[in-house]
């Protein structure tokens, strides 16, 4: 039987899940995942794991932290004060803001994660940063090289 090699199409299903057993992303009742083995579309660990599986395999996948997002870094939080926001801005927990970084052109987006007088913090990174991945994934497809 076809098993997936580099270079290969693949579709897989997953349900993605923290050390808590959160779900934080799947594609039940979605289209599949499709991605071509190598080309680094996905973590190179789920790659990985996929080579070598059938379609209707299924396994479970841990990605380290190191190896996803990357660690929590403190430099991505910032503190500002409210008059540095446009006037008719009204900041609240949980809204999402982009923002220039200084002498730059680049545009980033960041969290409000606390609202405490004149002062806004805002975190810039991403909410799956410094967590453990699980993944649980089928192949559904192979599309040969």
């Amino acid at each position: 039987m076809q098993t997936a090699q580099k270079g290969d199409k693949v579709s897989i299903h997953y349900i993605g899940t923290l050390d808590n057993g959160r779900i934080f992303d799947s594609t039940e009742g979605a289209d599949p995942l499709v991605f071509t083995i190598g080309a680094h579309e996905v973590f190179p660990i789920l790659e990985e794991a996929v080579i070598g599986m059938q379609v209707g395999r299924a396994k479970n996948v841990v990605i380290p932290s190191d190896q996803a997002y990357g660690p929590r870094r403190d430099e991505n939080v910032v503190v500002f004060h409210r008059s540095k926001l446009p006037a008719d801005m009204e900041p609240t927990v949980g809204q999402k803001m982009q923002i220039r970084l200084p002498n730059s052109n680049d545009e980033v987006i960041m969290l409000v994660t606390k609202v405490e007088g004149d002062e806004v913090t805002l975190d810039g990174n991403h909410f799956l940063a410094g967590l453990d991945l699980t993944f649980a994934i089928q192949l559904d497809n192979i599309e040969p090289a």
